[in-house]
């Protein structure tokens, strides 16, 4: 529940520094599936998906594990978050691991990339 508490609040401080422009998204598809565009983390048992207008705990399964292990080559630290482009099963169903009202099953990994840096061709000055 710590570890939890410790990502909420990563993402938290993560969203309310974060830039409105996003190109991240939710597209909601004729199956069961739905196209998910946004930023990942998954980080000491706990996996986030945050698109431009929601946040979602993500299951942790064999596909969650596989998309975790493309992510981490465009990593630099374990809680960088990732560009990725997934289809999966959304839920609101309560859970007792995952307290995000908005739940996601990766089913289909489509794209994973580095995120955005904000902070890129940004020289420091001092120290």
């Amino acid at each position: 529940m710590k570890k939890l508490g410790i990502l909420v609040l990563c993402i938290s401080l993560f969203v309310s520094c974060k830039n409105d422009s996003k190109s991240t998204e939710t597209i909601y598809q004729d199956d069961d599936l739905t196209l998910l565009k946004g930023e990942f983390v998954y980080y000491d048992g706990a996996a986030v998906l945050q698109t431009s207008t929601e946040i979602y705990g993500v299951f942790i399964t064999d596909k969650l594990e596989e998309l975790n292990k493309q992510a981490e080559a465009f990593k630099k630290n374990k809680t960088d978050m990732v560009t990725v482009e997934i289809r999966g099963k959304v839920t609101q169903e309560q859970d007792k691991k995952i307290l995000w009202e908005n739940k996601v099953e990766v089913v289909k990994i489509i794209s994973v990339k580095p995120a955005h840096n904000e902070n890129e061709g940004l020289v420091k000055l001092g120290s």
